[in-house]
């Protein structure tokens, strides 16, 4: 059920007024019938009629016009809100995802790549409203979701990341980058950014990070930088034993911070050094925040007016009591 609601509620005040109209109606009452003197009433005792002892309640009729009129100039109605929402200022998205053998390090829980899938997909999900792409990358990089606005597919694309030998083990930071760019290039979104991630230094492809940046640059995508691993000495994989498991031990931890701060410098972006899995989360919550996309939210009110009864309703106790009074209430009865 609707709720209702009023107006003008200012005018329920004239409720003030009602016991003052009752009080006047109670004092008025006499001279409102026609009235006999005699010697004696003992010859009109028995004629006393269920009319004669209704007659005081006509006031009640005036009363409840009244009451009446006071609701209507309140003017109750219900209504019913419809939302639109609209987006105004929609965001392209490429995260570009170092999958280089190191990412199996297990300084993050329980290792790099598990840690960062799971967080890619909270990130995802508290985008309903940009458009979403995904680029890997090791030694080459290759586009494993183009940008869409299908969550679904990128959900879909974010859980099968693994490591395997499709890609030349290395860390290209330049070749995910220049494919992340080569995605975005050509979109006419009012706003373009990457997430460039990755746990190492430069070592391998055709395209120095610094030329990749450039390029977004003149392109006009803010490329926000992620170094993954902790500070010192991490289990890193080094070999496969013959049942095909990795085998592991402690190495230290290298990151090319520096070029990784020229790169967000450069396209107006930010670096960011995840250290464990709950920096990991605060860094695509910042990042969350920065990258807002304007919504415009329309709201329709649609009003079904309730005064019309009361207005009737008041009518017809005043019709009543004025033809009761020129009728039937109209002797001295």
């Amino acid at each position: 059920m609707d709720k209702i609601t009023f107006l003008n509620p200012e005018f329920f005040w004239l409720f003030l007024l009602i016991p003052i109209a009752i009080a006047w109606l109670f004092w008025k009452r006499n001279q409102q019938s026609a009235t006999l003197k005699m010697s004696s009433l003992q010859g009109f005792k028995s004629s006393e009629s269920l009319l004669a002892k209704l007659k005081p309640f006509l006031g009640v009729f005036r009363i409840l016009a009244l009451s009446s009129l006071i609701i209507a100039l309140a003017r109750p109605r219900t209504v019913d809100v419809s939302n639109k929402t609209k987006t105004t200022k929609g965001i392209d998205i490429v995260m570009a995802i170092d999958v280089s053998g190191s990412m199996l390090a297990r300084d993050l829980k329980p290792d790099r790549m598990q840690a960062l899938k799971k967080l890619a997909a909270d990130f995802v999900n508290e985008r309903p409203n940009d458009r979403i792409g995904l680029v890997l990358y090791a030694s080459e990089a290759y586009t494993k979701t183009p940008v869409t606005s299908d969550k679904a597919i990128i959900l879909e694309a974010i859980k099968s990341i693994k490591y395997d030998n499709v890609l030349v083990d290395g860390t290209g930071i330049g070749m995910g980058l220049s494919t992340a760019v080569n995605r975005l290039k050509d979109s006419k979104a009012k706003s373009k950014v990457i997430i460039l991630m990755t746990d190492g230094v430069n070592n391998a492809g055709f395209i120095e990070p610094d030329t990749a940046a450039d390029i977004a640059k003149q392109y006009g995508i803010k490329v926000y930088t992620i170094g993954i691993g902790t500070n010192g000495m991490a289990e890193f994989p080094y070999a496969i034993a013959p049942n095909g498991q990795f085998l592991f031990r402690m190495m230290k931890v290298e990151i090319d911070e520096q070029m990784m701060k020229t790169i967000a410098n450069k396209t107006g972006g930010k670096y960011f050094r995840a250290t464990s899995n709950e920096k990991l989360a605060s860094i695509y919550n910042e990042i969350n925040k920065l990258e807002t996309t304007e919504i415009e939210e329309l709201k329709f009110y649609d009003y079904d007016e309730k005064y019309r009864p009361f207005v009737i309703l008041a009518g017809l106790l005043l019709l009543l009591e004025i033809g009761l009074r020129n009728t039937v209430y109209r002797s001295f009865i």
